[in-house]
């Protein structure tokens, strides 16, 4: 079993930046992949970013050259640095990580003020 405990949401005017960090707990030795999805209201469920136990990442299209995903092993946590934000990054950010099966976090709102 792995707990995760995301922080680091809120409101933030357009342009601006923010950081959102996502702590494991439990069996956190046995996670491979960690990294963010993210919702907006009447929209899919879309990556935004991922890292795999030795440091690879990739990004989603709609982040990509704005977001950087890091993990600290150590820590068990991932953080996903966010700038240059824009309205339509308002979602909810849910952390995930991946064992043999996939564990979710409680998500967090990104508010983006115009």
């Amino acid at each position: 079993q792995v707990q995760l405990v995301e922080s680091g949401g809120g409101l933030v005017q357009a342009g601006g930046s923010l950081r959102l960090s996502c702590a494991a707990s439990g069996s956190p030795f046995s996670i491979n992949d960690m990294g963010w999805y993210r919702q907006a209201p009447g929209k899919q469920r879309e990556l935004v970013a991922r890292i795999t136990s030795d440091g690879r990442t990739n990004y989603g299209d709609s982040v990509k050259g704005r977001c950087t995903i890091s993990r600290d092993n150590a820590k068990n946590t991932v953080y996903l640095q966010m700038s240059s934000l824009k309205p339509e990054d308002t979602a909810n950010y849910s952390c995930y990580a991946q064992t043999r099966q996939t564990y979710w976090g409680q998500g967090t709102q990104v508010t983006v003020s115009s």
